[in-house]
């Protein structure tokens, strides 16, 4: 298959809004990166989905969360020239592994009959139905991002996100190769930050680190946090964006509770990082995260070179845009889109559903699909 032009959509766990992004690929390799956009929540849609935040379909308010996440897309989406796929990763409100289920708001369909593209959506729920976490589903894009920078060394790429999470990529191996991949989430990011200072001072974030360089952090609250068993399991591993709601930090004042979040953030990357197969090369850091000064100097502390992903050309607001933009690719030629060493799955799998005409886009021998939508949901080792 020859490389295509994919559009990628990510909503994340921060509730800010929505990005998307060009990328044209074959699904293994980058060959070029296109136009990006932005497109923020309404404090009425960030609301709505805030109210939906740890609810499955069919509970009071999840429809509407759809409804919005839905909406902003087809606001953003729609200004790009229509591309050859989308890749939609719509907004997780509900992220349970354990219990075999995952939710992510938002219908491909819809979107699929409104742009006139072919749809890639539901990402997460193939691989948490073969057993897996569901999560992350970047590092398959960090794979081809390290290759295509020239990188000769393991580097980890660590997004910022609500969540954090690592990807450790050895660019000498194949993407699906053992040793290869390793992925996880390393515990909470932005998102205690910012529903702390959505609560006290009615703000969406800490702009510029400064509540937290106010406060003092409190060190014996970060280690009761570190010994939570979560931080201690092997990974792959994955978290809920509210998985640390209601902890002791959030009873401090609210600069010293700022600022003991940041002392969380960076003892669980040096956690992490202990994890690895071996110290990377350099730690990229990838999400609005590296957009705050008191996290990013609380990062400079760790035992490996940190840099923001731009040193190496990449853009750091709309990495995992394009991330989706390569997974619905891959998905379309039956790639794998996660691996034991990403999400814990047994096998190599390829998950998705596809929504709208692929004609010709899709042919990974069994014949065309003309229509509808289907389901990818094998495992496949390469």
């Amino acid at each position: 298959m020859d490389a295509i032009r994919a559009l990628g959509a990510m909503s994340g766990t921060s509730l800010d809004g929505v990005d998307a992004a060009e990328l044209v690929t074959d699904g293994e390799t980058i060959t070029a990166f296109g136009k990006s956009s932005y497109v923020e929540y309404t404090m009425q849609e960030r609301d709505a989905l805030r109210a939906a935040l740890g609810r499955w379909p069919g509970e009071a308010g999840v429809a509407e969360a759809a409804r919005v996440v839905e909406d902003a897309h087809l606001r953003l989406l729609d200004g790009f020239v229509r591309p050859e796929v989308i890749g939609f990763h719509g907004q997780t409100l509900s992220h349970d592994p354990a219990g075999g289920r995952t939710h992510q708001a938002g219908a491909g369909g819809r979107l699929a009959t409104a742009l006139g593209a072919p749809v890639v959506w539901d990402f997460r729920s193939a691989d948490v139905a073969a057993g897996g976490e569901g999560a992350p589903l970047a590092p398959a894009f960090h794979h081809a991002c390290a290759r295509h920078v020239g990188t000769e060394h393991a580097v980890a790429f660590l997004n910022l996100g609500g969540v954090g999470n690592l990807t450790w990529v050895d660019p000498t191996r194949p993407m699906a190769a053992e040793g290869a991949l390793l992925a996880f989430d390393t515990g909470p990011a932005n998102a205690p930050i910012d529903d702390l200072c959505q609560r006290h001072a009615g703000t969406r974030f800490d702009r510029d680190g400064a509540l937290a360089r106010q406060g003092r952090a409190r060190t014996d609250l970060v280690q009761d946090l570190l010994r939570h068993p979560y931080f201690d399991r092997r990974p792959p591993k994955s978290l809920d964006r509210d998985a640390w709601t209601g902890t002791p930090i959030d009873a401090l004042p609210p600069a010293d509770a700022a600022a003991t979040w940041v002392a969380v953030i960076a003892a669980s990357v040096a956690r992490a990082l202990s994890q690895c197969p071996a110290p990377p090369e350099r730690l990229l850091v990838t999400g609005g995260g590296r957009r705050n000064p008191a996290i990013m100097a609380a990062l400079d502390a760790l035992p490996v070179p940190v840099a923001p992903v731009e040193d190496t050309g990449l853009d750091g607001d709309m990495l995992e845009a394009q991330a989706f933009a390569f997974l619905a690719v891959r998905v379309l030629r039956s790639l794998p889109t996660s691996f034991p060493g990403t999400t814990g799955v047994a096998m190599p799998l390829c998950g998705g559903r596809v929504a709208g005409d692929t004609g010709a886009l899709y042919d990974p021998g069994a014949g065309a699909r003309q229509g509808g939508e289907r389901h990818m949901a094998g495992s496949r080792s390469r």
